[in-house]
């Protein structure tokens, strides 16, 4: 199937090298404790910045050796060839033919006929829609833009799943202090009916805003949630006496319903000016296109200008990745990090822990980016692999996690890499008596790090007047990894580049696993066979006798019950 075959790592002579050396770990023992000690300069040699982001990744359980081996298997794998592949629009989507380009949507206007890709220039056709969603952006943000009874919009509602709903609830979230022109966002994404009703229940429907997102426009949750806003919009036009008569339906539809889609066919029958429709192309993956037209509703909410702040903080990151040597590119070396500790500790998740409680649905975020893109078993020239691949990734922010799952990490059987997210300044600074909450907060992010690295032995549990039967239960191990990330501010600019990193840590394992991080043939199984099984729920008796005896029996349930 592929010209270029992955190259099985674990046939390199990095890897065998790198098995060699964690066996030689093991058999000395891991000791952070040990190895701070014995190496005063540990921590600066473990720092690195990229963009104004800042990485320690000395309480991790490496060695300078270790990242050098591990930069040794990034080259013998050819990561930097496929960086390259990557940026100039070689269709490293294998199965799907495509090239991958999410990172011309955050080229500059300068690269203009730089990058011109299967004869498009991409970075000229990028700039076009953003300057068209800038255009209706600013219209909807002064009041030029209004519904159909001429008030000025309020609330936008983004209608998409998947990428289309993740990226951008996950950013508005982010972002909420940049919100600056009174409007608010919500996301509409699940199929049942009590999200969409959830959502629109406390909404005037002069005010809101529909942005339907859909690449086809033919996505079933997508376009059955698109359809049921409209008919909630009218309905509730109707009920306040804002339209009468069909007559006012299409004009209300246009004024409050606009798409993020390519198909403009479907856009117009939907009933959607072809105007206000903003599309993107097949080189950019759902979970890949927050910063494309999908983006949309942020452009309103937050602004060009901090929407543009925003694409800027993926293009730091991507110019750092795509230039900086593996030995000192941080972002490469996290990648690789993760294959050290998915292929050779033995890890199943990886945990990612924002001290911000605007990111709180980052983890989420980083679900369908990581486990999408590399929770796969067959290599991209179509062979198996032969090792284990893909992350759990999940995650809570800050210290809401440490009254939950935090025991496991500390105590429990299992291996869980984690990040650290945070950063020095909180736009909502505040002091309880004389101190300073966001110290108070950023203290228990620096001390959960410290005491996963370092633990607790049992004579310093002892030296605390701790009874001998307890002193077993409040023993830490330490030699639990963590990486810290630490910014100056949550700012759009930071999210781009908290973002760009983890599309580029995913890239990075997906080469060492040889695997096409760009596909998702996972997804659709359970989508075909859901439009089959739908007919025989409620109707079709001969729908129903094809289906197994498992799913008869449950639908048999569904009927005896359904009020």
């Amino acid at each position: 199937m592929a010209i270029n075959p992955p190259v099985d790592a674990t046939r390199t002579q990095a890897w065998a090298q790198l098995q060699q050396h964690f066996n030689q770990l093991q058999q000395q023992g891991i000791s952070l404790r040990q190895w701070f000690a014995q190496d005063p300069q540990r921590v600066q040699r473990m720092s690195f910045d990229a963009g104004d982001l800042h990485f320690d990744l000395s309480k991790n359980l490496i060695t300078p050796e270790t990242l050098q081996l591990l930069a040794n298997l990034g080259r013998q794998v050819g990561l930097e060839q496929r960086i390259q592949d990557q940026y100039h629009g070689v269709h490293i989507n294998n199965t799907e033919d495509r090239a991958v380009l999410h990172t011309a949507l955050r080229r500059p206007e300068s690269d203009e006929g730089k990058f011109v890709v299967d004869g498009q220039d991409t970075v000229k056709d990028v700039r076009e829609v953003l300057n068209r969603i800038y255009d209706f952006a600013r219209k909807v943000r002064s009041g030029e833009w209004t519904g159909i009874t001429g008030r000025r919009i309020t609330t936008v509602v983004n209608i998409g799943i998947g990428g289309s709903d993740l990226g951008p609830s996950m950013a508005y979230e982010a972002l909420k202090p940049y919100a600056d022109a009174g409007i608010t966002a919500r996301y509409v994404s699940n199929i049942d009916p009590n999200d969409l009703a959830e959502k629109t229940r406390d909404l005037d429907p002069e005010t809101t805003l529909f942005i339907i997102v859909s690449k086809t426009f033919t996505t079933l949750e997508t376009l059955t949630n698109a359809r049921c806003a409209r008919t909630w919009l009218l309905g509730s036009l109707r009920a306040k006496g804002a339209i009468f008569g069909d007559g006012q339906d299409a004009d209300a539809v246009r004024r409050h319903f606009v798409a993020v889609s390519t198909a403009l066919d479907k856009v117009e029958a939907f009933g959607i000016d072809p105007a206000n429709a903003f599309g993107f192309w097949n080189w950019v993956g759902g979970r890949y296109s927050v910063d494309s037209a999908v983006g949309t509703s942020l452009a309103v909410v937050l602004g060009p200008d901090n929407f543009e702040n925003f694409l800027q903080g993926f293009h730091a990151i991507d110019e750092y990745f795509a230039s900086t040597p593996l030995e000192q590119n941080v972002v490469a070396l996290l990648g690789l990090m993760n294959v050290w500790y998915v292929n050779f500790f033995g890890a199943a998740s990886h945990a990612v822990l924002p001290y911000d409680q605007y990111l709180h649905r980052f983890p989420a975020y980083l679900q369908q980016l990581t486990m999408e893109s590399n929770g796969k078993s067959v290599r991209w020239d179509g062979t198996p692999v032969t090792y284990q691949t893909g992350e759990i990734f999940w995650g809570e922010p800050g210290t809401n996690g440490q009254h939950a799952f935090y025991q496991l990490i500390h105590q429990g059987t299992r291996l869980i890499p984690a990040d650290f997210i945070a950063f020095a300044n909180t736009p909502h600074p505040v002091k309880d008596g004389g101190q300073d909450v966001h110290e108070l907060f950023l203290a228990n992010y620096l001390a959960q790090t410290r005491a996963l690295a370092f633990g607790k032995t049992a004579d310093e549990v002892r030296a605390e007047g701790t009874p001998e039967a307890i002193v077993p239960a409040r023993i830490f191990s330490g030699n639990r990894p963590t990486t810290s990330i630490f910014g100056d501010t949550l700012t759009p600019y930071a999210l781009g580049e908290l973002i760009a990193l983890y599309e580029h840590i995913t890239l990075v394992e997906g080469t060492v696993w040889g695997l096409d991080s760009y596909d998702q043939w996972g997804v659709e199984l359970g989508k075909v066979l859901a439009k089959e099984i739908t007919p025989a729920i409620s109707q079709d008796d001969s729908a129903l006798a094809q289906q197994d005896a498992s799913t008869q029996s449950l639908i048999q349930f569904y009927r005896a019950h359904r009020r």
